[in-house]
């Protein structure tokens, strides 16, 4: 019992220490040249497999995403239409 108790621990260590790098090295590609963002939202991912914030933040990220890409693709009339 004490060894199934001692690699869950190992095991979330791993994954926060691991998430937490990715999202470090997400925050320095904002200033950087790289892809910030998109390096961020995966060490999310990371964390959300072992922790439940970052699932929360993930799931309203994705929201957010999908409300900007309907906001931006509704059709817009084109120059030279109403002729």
């Amino acid at each position: 019992m004490i060894n199934r108790q001692l690699l869950r621990l190992g095991r979330r260590i791993a994954i926060g220490g691991a998430g937490a790098l990715v999202i470090a090295a997400g925050v320095a590609m904002l200033v950087l040249p790289g892809p910030g963002a998109v390096t961020i939202v995966l060490g999310l991912g990371i964390l959300g497999l072992e922790f439940k914030r970052p699932r929360v933040w993930l799931a309203r990220m994705k929201a957010k995403g999908s409300e900007l890409r309907t906001r931006f693709r509704k059709p817009r009339s084109q120059p030279g239409d109403g002729r």
